[in-house]
């Protein structure tokens, strides 16, 4: 068995070839993203079944999030997993490896994407079906869980392209000049990114001779100073204008309004997410000096993040461009842990990105239902929804709670592990900033509230007058709109009456990724001693 600090330079290319098969049970590291491949190819094939394009897609999913959770036990059972495509031995073979935190994010995303592949019914035109908003979904799922499970950092990039390619195509789906507008910008902050992520990757790989995950936690310690901080400093600028971090975060809130309401859900769910996930794995684990060298300027991030984000939220008068901007305070939330370094630290970022894929997907449908009682947009021309709709009430004020992280909801447990261990590291100021996010985030949350639940009617001298612009959702709308979300809003609340396995997954996801031992060991599994 190899240890994490074993080279394998020694190897003969034409050796390194894996003698024994993968066991058939280690397969699973690979089913969310074979299944979702597939399942677009075949979706695709079946564009023009208008019929049998939700059941597919949602059996698709469906069988993705149970190997997800399968994987999950697994990983709890006996740690990280791992499988090396093509018979090559690793750092040379294509690696798909599984720790906690692989496992967590890749389990959230496809709760996530199964209700939106439900809500999606409510303003799917035929357009949409014809044009392959299923086929699109899967393949954004499968860029995402592909992400996720990569054990090499060139296979992060490409499938952060397949991510992307579905993402634009699902962006100007409806074909609007203001979704068109919103894709130029979103498309170009991307793609600056992917510049900057792809320097990245040729420095690193002329650096070290390899962009094996495994593989660079030996290697990359030995680097010197100067050219690790460079490329460090690259990819933390390169995740974090895709995770929206400061200061390259104005594109979210001015592109993740004007798609499909289930379009900006998955995206403002996952998409910021993976950006994240990225960061945290490349520097906290791969390159741990480097991080080092850098923390008090993701530190710095953090800070502003947190506070910027929900600010923001004050400040808006369109419900998604508001919600978009919390979905920025709380990455703030997962870069201030991922700034503490410590196992409290990164257990709380990982545990608060949980959180936030499932919150945000959430809160993005009920924001799309409530467009369609209002018929509008604009807060302002909100209100009345109190008297209107009981059970929206009950969900949006659930959300303003879930969102601001107070008790007894999910958001509530990653925020109290991110405050202990920036007690725990004595960083006050740290501390201070999510504390201090928690509040404005409550502020900006119940001002949505107030708008459009609290007030009888629209902004101005009509706004004690019953709303006349207000109509009741369909049956439709009701039963593959609210209910979905109500059932995604039941599993955030069950998981925050029910955090114990959280804890337990996310302090493990933690001390893997300071200690990646264990997942290197995963890796070099079929390794001979050299």
């Amino acid at each position: 068995m190899a240890t994490a600090g074993t080279s394998y330079d020694s190897l003969e290319l034409p050796t390194a070839m894996i003698d024994a098969a993968t066991p058939a049970a280690d397969w699973i590291v690979v089913w969310p993203v074979a299944l979702a491949l597939f399942g677009a190819g075949l979706l695709v094939m079946l564009r023009n079944q208008r019929h049998v394009q939700l059941a597919f897609a949602a059996a698709v999913i469906l069988a993705i999030m149970v190997s997800n959770i399968y994987l999950l036990l697994r990983v709890f059972e006996s740690g990280p997993i791992a499988m090396t495509m093509g018979k090559w031995l690793p750092p040379f073979g294509i690696t798909f490896a599984a720790d906690m935190t692989s496992a967590i994010f890749s389990l959230a995303a496809s709760i996530a994407a199964l209700v939106v592949a439900f809500y999606a019914q409510v303003e799917l035109t035929d357009r949409g079906h014809r044009f392959g908003f299923y086929p699109m979904l899967l393949l954004l799922l499968c860029g995402v869980s592909g992400s996720f499970l990569t054990g090499d950092i060139f296979n992060l990039y490409v499938w952060f392209e397949v991510m992307l390619i579905a993402s634009f195509g699902m962006m100007i789906l409806g074909g609007r000049k203001l979704q068109l507008d919103g894709a130029i910008k979103y498309g170009f902050l991307n793609f600056l990114a992917t510049t900057f992520f792809l320097v990245a990757i040729a420095y690193l790989y002329g650096l070290t001779g390899t962009l094996n995950f495994a593989d660079l936690v030996a290697k990359g310690a030995d680097l010197p100073v100067g050219p690790l901080v460079t490329v460090s400093v690259l990819f933390l600028f390169a995740f974090g204008v895709k995770a929206a971090a400061f200061p390259a975060n104005a594109w979210l809130p001015a592109s993740y309004h004007t798609p499909a309401v289930s379009v900006s859900a998955i995206f403002g769910g996952l998409l910021t997410k993976v950006g994240a996930y990225a960061a945290i794995r490349v520097l906290t684990m791969a390159l741990p000096e480097g991080y080092a060298q850098i923390q008090a300027v993701i530190a710095v991030v953090a800070f502003a993040t947190l506070i910027l984000g929900p600010l923001g939220a004050m400040a808006q008068t369109n419900l998604r461009r508001a919600v978009g901007f919390l979905v920025i305070g709380g990455i703030g939330a997962i870069f201030a842990g991922f700034a503490l370094g410590t196992t409290h630290g990164i257990g709380g970022a990982i545990f608060y990105a949980f959180h936030s894929m499932l919150t945000i997907t959430a809160f993005y449908l009920l924001a799309g239902l409530i467009e369609r009682m209002t018929g509008t947009s604009d807060i302002r021309r909100m209100g009345g929804i109190y008297g209107a709709s009981a059970p929206m009430s009950i969900l949006f004020i659930i959300m303003v709670f879930a969102i601001s992280g107070l008790p007894p909801f999910l958001g509530l447990w990653p925020k109290i592990l991110l405050v202990e261990g920036g007690i725990r590291a004595a960083n006050w100021w740290l501390v201070f900033a999510v504390l201090f996010n928690s509040f404005l985030t409550l502020i900006a949350a119940s001002r949505l509230w107030a708008y459009i639940f609290w007030r009888n009617g629209q902004e101005g001298e009509r706004s004690e007058q019953p709303n006349e612009d207000l109509r009741p959702l369909t049956r439709r709308e009701v039963g593959m709109g609210l209910v979905p979300t109500a059932i995604l809003f039941a599993v955030i609340i069950v998981f925050g009456f029910f955090p114990d396995w959280l804890f337990t997954a996310s302090g493990i996801a933690a001390h893997d990724m300071l200690s990646p031992a264990p997942y290197v060991d995963a890796v070099f599994a079929q390794v001979p001693q050299p």
